[in-house]
């Protein structure tokens, strides 16, 4: 048993914590846009965030277990190397699901319909890159969730800042989880596998630009709309050089760079959330 913690570490991404970077920020946010967030809550969002990421990843791994083999940056993952069974993550997965359960009962009841809309995604997901060039989009949408649940949690009502937000939050996700694919694009077309770098072909750095252009774009309308303070104006200059760099990055779309790229956009997530809690003061 003790030789395969390592390998649920694994299993859980404990050891890459960007993909629940990615999945917290935006719920950070959420949160601190509501005018009323406590700092219970945001321990809980957090801890709720570390349990669907790491269930996430799991039932990800069960369902690409016999095709991450096949991928240059997947193959050595503890189910596809053998390092951990099919039972064993089943089981790991339905106890990150009891213990997210646990704290969802702590939340008002409201937040309990937008719980249930995000496992549906999270179980979803890791098969829709079998069905359709557009699993970026679910990504997107399972990414965006925490934001309807933080403002159900904090204030019981979704104004139109909530789903502004929700909007913004699936074109960055759609963009840089289209940066994520471009590293395995030649490895996914040889087995199949669908994805909105093999969708978007020549078209892809453009179309990422343009996802990019109207993420800020709505950022801006949600700042003019809430009034907020010259701050986060500056922290979207940011973002918008961030961005940029992501461009350069991707130009000749090389591996490395892409997945660099992709690995970025956690200061794009930093950097709107300090933008947010400074202007909350």
């Amino acid at each position: 048993m003790n030789s395969t913690v390592p390998a649920y570490f694994q299993l859980m991404r404990l050891d890459k914590p960007i993909g629940t970077l990615l999945l917290l920020w935006p719920t950070l946010w959420g949160l601190l846009l509501t005018g009323a967030p406590t700092f219970l809550l945001f321990i809980k969002f957090t801890f709720g965030v570390f349990l669907m990421r790491a269930a996430g990843c799991v039932i990800n791994d069960f369902a690409d277990r016999k095709l991450d083999c096949h991928v240059e940056r997947t193959k050595t993952r503890p189910l596809a190397s053998g390092k951990v069974n099919a039972k064993q993550a089943l089981l790991l997965f339905l106890f990150l699901i009891f213990l997210s359960i646990i704290l969802l009962l702590t939340l008002p009841p409201l937040t309990w319909l937008f719980a249930c809309f995000a496992f549906l995604t999270t179980l979803i997901y890791p098969f829709m890159k079998r069905f359709t060039h557009l699993p970026q989009v679910i990504l997107g949408i399972a990414f965006s969730w925490g934001i309807p649940m933080a403002y159900a949690a904090a204030i019981g009502s979704h104004p139109l800042t909530c789903w502004l937000l929700c909007i913004a939050n699936i074109c960055w996700t759609i963009g840089y989880d289209t940066q994520y694919a471009m590293v395995d694009r030649n490895d996914d077309l040889k087995i199949g596998i669908k994805s909105t770098a093999i969708l978007f072909a020549q078209y892809d750095k453009l179309v990422i630009g343009i996802l990019q252009c109207f993420t800020l774009f709505l950022l801006v309308f949600i700042a003019i709309y809430n009034h907020l303070p010259l701050l986060f104006y500056i922290g979207l200059v940011f973002v918008a050089a961030l961005f940029t760099y992501q461009q350069i990055l991707i130009a000749n779309r090389q591996r490395e760079r892409c997945f660099k790229a992709f690995r970025n956009n956690n200061y794009v997530g930093l950097t709107l959330f300090i933008g947010l809690l400074f202007s909350s003061f």
